[in-house]
C-alpha cells in the first residue's frame, strides 16, 4: 500500500470515528465510563491474577469492591456536600453584600486615582468579555448537563456501567492481544510504540492526576473547616476535584475561598490563615504530589489539555469531558512521532543524498 493510500485509509478512519461518537453520544456514557473503569483497574486485576488469582476471580473482587466503595462515599460525602452547597447557595447573596461593604473602601481609593475616561473604557471592556464568557460557559453547561444528567444516562450509568466494567476488564488482555493481530504487519512496531506511549502518558495522567485530585480536595477541605471557614469543606473538595483542569481548578477555589472568607472574617489574621491553606496546598501539590504520582514525563501540556477538555465539552457534553484527556494524549503521541520521523529525514537535514554504485543519487522506494 502507497502512502497516498495509507493516508486516505487513515483519515477515512478518523473521520468515520469522530461520526461514529457523535452519531451515538446518547447512549456511549455508560461504555466509555464503563472503558474508563476498566482501564483505570486493569493494574490491579494484573497483580492478583499474578499471585494466582484467575482473572474471573480477581475481577470481580475488584469491580465489586470498586462499585461498593463508590456507593459508600455516595452515601457518606453527597448528602454533607448537598447540604453545604444549598447552604452557601442561600447565604450567597449575605457574602455578595459583606464582601462589597468590605471592599468598597479600598477599591474607591484606587478608583479615585483612574481618570474617568479609561475607568469607562475599561468598564465596556469587561462588561463584553464577561457576557461571551457567560454565554460560551453556557453552552458548555447546557451541553454537559444534556449530555450526562438527564434521567436515561443517569439510569444507564447506575445498570450498565458496572456490567461493561466487568466483562471489560475480565477480557482486557484478550482484547489488547486480538486487535494487536489485526495490527499491519510492516507497521506493527511503530504503532505498538505509539501505544506504549499513549499508555504510559494516560496513566500517568488519568490515574496519577485523580489521586492527586482526591488527595487536594481531602487536604483544602479539611484546612479550610479547621481555620473556621464557613462552607470550607464543600468549597476545598470542589477546589481539589476541579483540580484536574490546570490552574483553573486552583484560582477558581482561591477566589471563592478567599471571597467568604473577606465576607466572614474581614481583613486579618483568618484571611490569612486561608490564603495559606491554599498555598501550602499549591506547594504540596507541586512539589510532591505531582511529581510523585504524576510525573515529569506525561507529555501532555497545560494549555493542551485546558483545550482539550473545554473543546470536547462544547461538542459532546460530559462524553467529550471523558474523551478529551485520551484523544489529547493520542493526537500528542502521534505529533511526537511525526516530528521523530521528520526530524531523522531528508525533509529536515538537507545533507548529500546517497550516492549509488554509479554515482547517481539513490531514489526512495
Amino acid at each position: 500500500m502507497t502512502l497516498q493510500k495509507q493516508a486516505r485509509f487513515w483519515l477515512i478512519f478518523i473521520v468515520g470515528f469522530f461520526f461514529l461518537i457523535w452519531l451515538f453520544s446518547g447512549i456511549l456514557l455508560p461504555f466509555v465510563t464503563g472503558m474508563a473503569i476498566a482501564y483505570f483497574l486493569d493494574p490491579l486485576a494484573d497483580k492478583l491474577e499474578a499471585r494466582g488469582a484467575s482473572r474471573v476471580v480477581a475481577t470481580s473482587i475488584i469491580t465489586v469492591l470498586f462499585f461498593l466503595v463508590f456507593i459508600l462515599v455516595l452515601l457518606l460525602v453527597v448528602p454533607m456536600i448537598g447540604s453545604q452547597l444549598a447552604g452557601f447557595l442561600e447565604r450567597f447573596p449575605g457574602y455578595v453584600d459583606a464582601l462589597r461593604s468590605n471592599v468598597a473602601p479600598y477599591l474607591q481609593n484606587v478608583l479615585d486615582r483612574v481618570a474617568p475616561e479609561t475607568l469607562q473604557s475599561v468598564s465596556d471592556a469587561i462588561k463584553g468579555q464577561s457576557a461571551n464568557a457567560l454565554k460560551w460557559a453556557g453552552n458548555v453547561l447546557s451541553n454537559v448537563l444534556s449530555g450526562g444528567l438527564a434521567l436515561l444516562n443517569f439510569l444507564s450509568l447506575l445498570f450498565i456501567t458496572p456490567v461493561v466494567s466487568f466483562y471489560l476488564l475480565r477480557d482486557w488482555d484478550r482484547i489488547v492481544a486480538k486487535v494487536d493481530s489485526y495490527l499491519p504487519r510492516r507497521s506493527a512496531t511503530d504503532i505498538r510504540q505509539c501505544a506504549s506511549e499513549i499508555d504510559e502518558t494516560l496513566a500517568g495522567f488519568v490515574r496519577g492526576q485523580a489521586t492527586v485530585c482526591m488527595l487536594l480536595g481531602l487536604f483544602y477541605g479539611l484546612g479550610l473547616t479547621l481555620v473556621g471557614l464557613e462552607f470550607g469543606f464543600v468549597i476545598g473538595l470542589m477546589t481539589g476535584l476541579v483540580s484536574f483542569v490546570p490552574y483553573f481548578g486552583m484560582i477558581a477555589g482561591f477566589a471563592v475561598g478567599m471571597g467568604v472568607a473577606i465576607a466572614q472574617f474581614g481583613f486579618g489574621l483568618d484571611l490569612a490563615l486561608v490564603a495559606l491553606v491554599f498555598l501550602v496546598g499549591q506547594v504540596l501539590e507541586g512539589n510532591f504530589l505531582t511529581p510523585k504520582l504524576v510525573g515529569d514525563k506525561v507529555g501532555l501540556h497545560a494549555v493542551w489539555v485546558m483545550f482539550a477538555l473545554l473543546a470536547g465539552g462544547a461538542v459532546f457534553g460530559l462524553l467529550g469531558v471523558m474523551l478529551a484527556v485520551p484523544v489529547a494524549a493520542v493526537i500528542g503521541v502521534l505529533v511526537r512521532y511525526g516530528l521523530r520521523q521528520y526530524l531523522s529525514s531528508r525533509l529536515y537535514d538537507h545533507g548529500p543524498e546517497p550516492q549509488g554504485a554509479d554515482g547517481q543519487p539513490e531514489t526512495e522506494n
